[in-house]
């Protein structure tokens, strides 16, 4: 049972990328998913979670407008679409995943499973 992350890579600024994160041995259906980002010598941040009891999405400030979080119809991998990327959206992008009927986003000690992380890099 895991999660694993994949797509980041160098772009430039004003790219996009399309992260995926797919899940081995479970489903995420009644999952709560989100991505996280750690930026070089900076804390762990939020990026973006989907609800698992209604779909609904949200996101940090530092990406609302440019980045989507979605989940296949399949249920077994989450995306998150980048765009309109910035330098300071360089970080390593970890998937996760929270089991249960969730409303809202979770805390990201509840979460059950985490990908490996995934590294994007936005520079000239």
């Amino acid at each position: 049972v895991q999660l694993q992350a994949s797509g980041g890579g160098l772009v430039q600024p004003g790219g996009s990328l399309r992260l995926s994160c797919a899940a081995s041995g479970f489903t995420l259906d009644y999952h709560a998913i989100a991505w996280y980002r750690q930026a070089p010598g900076k804390e762990r941040e939020w990026v973006s979670c989907r609800s698992s009891s209604d779909g609904s999405t949200y996101y940090a400030d530092s990406v609302k407008g440019r980045f989507t979080i979605s989940r296949d119809n399949a249920k077994t991998i989450m995306y998150l679409q980048m765009t309109e990327l910035k330098p300071e959206d360089t970080a390593l992008y970890y998937c996760a995943a929270a089991g249960g009927n969730w409303i809202g986003c979770v805390g990201s000690d509840d979460y059950d499973y985490w990908g490996q992380g995934t590294l994007v890099t936005v520079s000239s």
